[in-house]
């Protein structure tokens, strides 16, 4: 590397090269040139003559941003673009060897997620006013996203095809295209058959919409919409500073498992494509007996 522009050229290049082969996202491209553009900014590739990554100086950088605060999983995020370029300047014959290679990121911390209580969820569910038309569709949007672990994104896109009453299942396309098979449950299903089967068909237009949730000009709820709906029950009871859109998934997920739910079965009904990431709610089960055994037992 004869100079800063080299370095900074060839970190286009290298930008350019995982656009091609990976498509990456704009945020994700422009973080990786931003990583190492401030990499090379700190002398991380070498004096001007050669391309060299000094580990003990990189370790010294990290700990210093960790020292001052850092999130980990920006470290995480700079140390994984680190790694790509010094493997494609490999590939490109301006590296002779890794100088990663043993380089272990820092652990991320487990950030578990916060759920409502089972009494909040009912408290929840029975606060829209169910003798107006209003009320009883946010009651079924309540009642079907607590009922099936559903994405906010997911209940938005709900197709009146995709429900089958007479078997109570819901058919769900989630992330990445892919569809599962959901239940209802008895509640969720006698709210979602009242509404479809009453106020809907006065407030659908002919012939459209398809979406099982719209709006009284007819058309489908989006999924802002519908967080607004569910944050103004929330902040009536006092809980909108600990409601997220996934909250109730969060609280779906949680209380199957406290009931003696399958981690796999919970893992499906959640289309979750890795076990892992639906291990993260064993954790939040296990910290809530943990919990109530400190408060309830004598000698917690």
């Amino acid at each position: 590397m004869r100079s800063a522009m080299t370095a900074e050229a060839l970190i286009e290049r290298f930008i350019d090269s995982i656009w091609a082969e990976d498509g990456l996202a704009n945020k994700t491209l422009d973080a990786y040139r931003n990583d190492l553009i401030g990499f090379g900014r700190s002398g991380f590739f070498g004096d001007g003559r050669s391309i060299r990554v000094d580990q003990s100086q990189l370790m010294q950088h990290l700990s210093r941003q960790l020292r001052a605060g850092q999130k980990v999983s920006t470290l995480r995020r700079q140390i994984s673009a680190l790694r790509r370029f010094c493997s494609w300047l490999r590939r490109e014959g301006l590296l002779d060897s890794d100088p990663l290679v043993a380089l272990l990121p820092p652990k991320q911390s487990l950030r578990l997620p916060n759920v409502l209580s089972e009494s909040e969820v009912r408290q929840l569910m029975t606060s829209p006013d169910v003798d107006t038309a209003l009320g009883l569709r946010d009651r079924a949007m309540l009642e079907v996203l607590y009922a099936t672990g559903l994405r906010v994104s997911e209940l938005a896109g709900m197709q009146l095809n995709n429900v089958n009453f007479r078997q109570g299942l819901i058919r769900v396309t989630g992330k990445g295209g892919k569809d599962r098979l959901v239940p209802l449950g008895d509640d969720a299903h006698d709210w979602l058959q009242q509404w479809c089967t009453g106020t809907r068909q006065l407030w659908a237009k002919a012939g459209q919409p398809n979406e099982v949730f719209i709006s009284q000009r007819g058309h489908g709820l989006t999924r802002q919409a519908i967080w607004y709906r569910i944050r103004s029950y929330a902040k009536a009871l006092g809980l909108s500073d600990r409601l997220s859109p996934h909250k109730l998934r969060h609280s779906f997920a949680t209380h199957m498992l406290d009931h003696g739910a399958d981690l796999r079965v919970v893992q499906l009904l959640l289309g979750h494509a890795d076990l892992s990431t639906t291990q993260i709610y064993t954790h939040v089960a296990s910290a809530r007996l943990k919990s109530l055994h400190q408060n309830h037992h004598p000698r917690g």
